[in-house]
């Protein structure tokens, strides 16, 4: 038996979708992908599947509206280990119409609450903006509605921008947070196990 961290082994998009009621069939269980525009979801998507260009960023905060949906198949301890990745669209963007936001909005609300898939909300937060009020507001909307079956993950990015004592002064505050760096490759691990944890209940 190898005690070595689950790593996916295949992992293909699957569709995007509006709302909830155009997304794929919950035929297993999700983990949903949030945080703010630019907080580096798709890097954090690929760095996680080990592919490159799964998942899509754009450049223009707010462009990327859709829900977009990736199957994902972990090989471990002999086992085959099937879930999906949900990305969201990116929040706190300003530079979109108000008309806009409050369609987005409500689709998102309305998927993340009713979604019956939904096993763990991973929250992407920069490392370097860790009291943002935006992120704040949602963990709290998030943990206020969580099932007995779903669990909040915080998870903070770019945290190789962090000096040190930045960084030490962050994992005090947020000890059970997970950090990552997309550049450095770091973290990823930590995020696998919580997925196993929360989807399969197994420690891995």
């Amino acid at each position: 038996m190898s005690n070595e961290t689950p790593r996916p082994v295949r992992a293909e998009f699957m569709k995007s979708a509006q709302s909830i009621r155009d997304a794929v069939e919950e035929s297993h269980s999700e983990v949903v992908f949030l945080g703010r525009s630019n907080v580096g979801k798709s890097s954090t998507i690929n760095l996680l599947t080990q592919r490159k260009n799964l998942a899509k960023s754009s450049s223009t905060p707010g462009k990327t509206q859709l829900i977009n949906f990736f199957e994902v198949d972990y090989k471990w301890r002999d086992e085959d280990w099937r879930v999906r990745f949900v990305d969201l669209p990116g929040f706190g963007y300003a530079k979109v119409s108000k008309s806009l936001k409050e369609i987005w909005q409500k689709n998102l609300v309305e998927f993340i609450r009713n979604r019956i898939a939904i096993r763990l909300f991973i929250h992407l937060r920069d490392a370097r903006h860790p009291h943002a009020r935006i992120d704040d507001e949602v963990e709290a909307y998030i943990r206020d509605f969580l099932r007995p079956d779903q669990r909040y993950l915080r998870v903070f990015t770019k945290v190789d921008k962090l000096k040190q004592k930045e960084r030490a002064a962050l994992k005090r505050e947020y000890p059970d947070a997970i950090m990552i760096s997309n550049t450095k490759k770091s973290g990823q691990d930590r995020i696998h196990r919580e997925i196993f944890a929360s989807i399969f209940g197994v420690d891995a």
